[in-house]
């Protein structure tokens, strides 16, 4: 078994459906949105494959890119984690390197390709990725070049517009096509710092991107602005910064992951960050809002409507990681316009979309205090009525786990060492288990609203977190250990602090996690009723082991799941390497197709071709930090 692999992870609006039989329009057919749709509802309303004939499914097509690093010749390693949109007859995609590649999306052949020509040398917090492209058409030109665009945010922080029949860049745009997204922003002091990795939002006539910062690094780290830029020229329309005026210097609450717009009502949605740096505030007193949040702005002037704090005053590196998911919650014979938003503690909270009040209910419950030089941890976090946590949020030494008793009593062994209070205990230089850890619960993955049925389904991870802080006077050494490989775990300064810290996978002597496996999940909420409707392991350890006795159900995962009308759940994601299909409604496993490579990113659906035949199709090229088989596969499958 690839052990090694568990610990480093440490170091790291609804579409109407389309009855069966009827002619579906180009819209119906399209994956439009990195999200499926502008709301980012990962629902498709095709139904073409679905539960009685999904076992059929086969390879249609693969692309190759050409775009991997396994990082043996100085290079970061690659993470293919982009999602395609299909719009205007063509397929959109990103590699890991930043180009941009237009396909055919019947027979996966390529139109053209645009090279942003990135320093892929360069050492970016984030590595070698980008998840999307966003697609824009012009409502005020009819003809000529640049009418449609394509915009890509690219990871050295630029924005891109190019013409989506030719690839050119639009001359019209900033200079030449781009702008520095490094202009402008405070604090940035060196190269791969500030970066972007998300596929931009569009709305009307603006773009808008975050940013994703290095995380750990100092008090005082880039600002975490998001800015609206004129979809035509560049020029900046508005600029909101998520941290109050009177936390400064501290820098970040960046929105490093997907933002959903809603055209009707003007709003912008936003998934806020963790204020710098993650596990010591004693320079920023109080809740930090409105960093870890979501966050409703007007479209139209970057204003504030409304914001929710989902962890006050952060310690853990618990951002605000998954695209809202817009919706419309059937409850109690009405229809409410809601924000579905899942968080890394587990916690999912379901929020008005006009409002932003709590659709079932929030509380402020006491949670352990930190006993740290000068941190004032929040004494209370909000926890939902509905649903109950989708990932566990308690792990004490009765739960250790191992493959064997061995294994077990050292993992008994070393938690006794460790304060584990549960959900919110405070780091500490004595060592805390954070459960779950910053790659527990709902991460970038997101989750997948099936209005129709009222069931939301996302993919969990269930990763304990060993987290110390490291007084200012021994950082040092135990950096040096962690360059020269004496030492596994993520070592980050948090410069302008008392202490550095020190955070890895709580883990078994032969790298395992010592909590109870499945390690990831996907889970289905009933959300008309604020209930769990079904969980199930996701993938398995079966690649990995040589003894089928020692197969572990359920393992680490990244990239998220869509839902189609056809009652099916697509997702990919875990360390398995298959894309399955499982019944919505049930949880029941329909089919799996292997795949060439790790399929850590979410996949899309769509129609091509003059009969109107459904694709399913999923970027297979592995990422480096998780560890899955690297490559640089784009797959389609369909029905013979």
């Amino acid at each position: 078994m690839r052990l090694l692999v568990l610990t480093a992870i440490g170091l790291m609006s609804a579409i109407p459906h389309c009855a069966a039989g009827g002619a579906p329009s180009e819209a119906t057919g399209n994956w439009a949105f990195y999200g499926g749709d502008a709301g980012g509802s990962r629902y498709s309303p095709l139904d073409q494959i679905n539960k009685t004939n999904v076992v059929q499914l086969k390879p249609a097509w693969e692309l190759h890119t050409g775009d991997v690093s396994d990082g043996s010749d100085g290079r970061p390693k690659s993470e293919f984690e982009a999602t395609p949109i299909v719009v205007a007859g063509t397929m959109f995609l990103s590699t890991p390197f930043n180009r941009v590649l237009a396909v055919d999306p019947e027979a996966g052949k390529e139109k053209w390709s645009f090279d942003p020509k990135i320093d892929l040398r360069q050492h970016y917090s984030e590595g070698l990725v980008n998840r999307g492209v966003t697609f824009w058409s012009d409502p005020g030109v009819t003809d000529g070049p640049c009418r449609q665009r394509i915009f890509l945010a690219t990871i050295d922080a630029r924005l891109l517009a190019l013409d989506a029949l030719t690839g050119h860049p639009c001359p019209d745009f900033g200079i030449e096509g781009q702008i520095d997204l490094k202009a402008g922003i405070a604090n940035i002091k060196r190269g791969g710092e500030y970066e972007e990795t998300s596929a931009p939002a569009v709305i009307d006539d603006l773009v808008i991107v975050g940013s994703s910062i290095a995380d750990n690094d100092r008090v005082d780290s880039p600002d975490g602005a998001v800015r609206a830029f004129d979809a035509r020229t560049g020029k900046l329309r508005w600029s909101w910064h998520p941290i109050q005026e009177n936390l400064a210097p501290t820098g970040a609450g960046n929105v490093w992951s997907t933002i959903s717009v809603d055209p009707q009502r003007g709003l912008v949605f936003l998934p806020t960050g963790s204020a710098s740096p993650d596990y010591h505030g004693f320079k920023r007193p109080g809740d930090n809002k409105w960093a870890n949040s979501v966050v409703a702005l007007s479209a139209r002037t970057g204003e504030l409507v409304w914001g929710f704090q989902l962890v006050h005053h952060d310690l853990w590196d618990y951002d605000t990681a998954a695209q809202p998911v817009l919706g419309v919650l059937r409850r109690e014979g009405g229809e409410t316009p809601v924000v579905i938003q899942g968080n890394k503690t587990g916690n999912l909270f379901v929020l008005n979309r006009e409002t932003g009040k709590p659709i079932f209910g929030v509380e402020e419950r006491p949670v352990p205090r930190s006993d740290m030089e000068g941190e004032d941890a929040s004494p209370t976090q909000p926890f939902p009525l509905s649903p109950p946590p989708l990932a566990p949020q308690q792990l004490t030494t009765n739960n250790a786990w191992g493959i064997n008793p061995e294994e077990r009593e050292a993992c008994r062994v070393k938690m006794e060492k460790l304060k584990s209070d549960g959900i919110f205990t405070a780091p500490s230089v004595q060592g805390t288990i954070a459960f779950p850890g910053n790659l527990g619960g709902m991460n970038w993955s997101s989750g997948a609203f099936d209005q129709e049925r009222q069931i939301f389904v996302t993919n969990i991870n269930n990763l304990p977190m060993e987290v110390h802080l490291i007084p200012r006077d021994q950082y040092q050494p135990v950096e040096k250990a962690s360059r020269q490989g004496t030492l596994r775990a993520e070592v980050s300064p948090q410069h302008g602090t008392p202490y550095g810290m020190s955070r890895e996978v709580l883990h078994s002597p032969l790298g395992l996690p010592c909590n109870p496996p499945p390690w990831g999940e996907l889970v289905a909420i009933d959300l008309s009723k604020g209930s769990i409707r079904w969980r199930v392991p996701l993938g398995t350890t079966a690649d990995m082991v040589k003894n089928s006795a020692n197969v572990v159900a359920g393992t680490p995962n990244l990239g998220g799941p869509i839902v189609t009308a056809g009652g099916l759940t697509f997702i990919a994601s875990a360390m398995d390497n298959y894309l399955r299909a499982f019944d919505t409604e049930t949880g029941q496993e329909l089919w799996r197709g292997r795949l060439p490579a790790g399929g850590q990113a979410m996949p899309m659906t769509y129609l091509a071709g003059q009969n109107g035949k459904q694709f399913v199709v999923i970027a297979a090229g592995g990422h480096g930090k998780l560890g899955t088989t690297l490559g640089d596969s784009l797959i389609a499958y369909s029905l013979p």
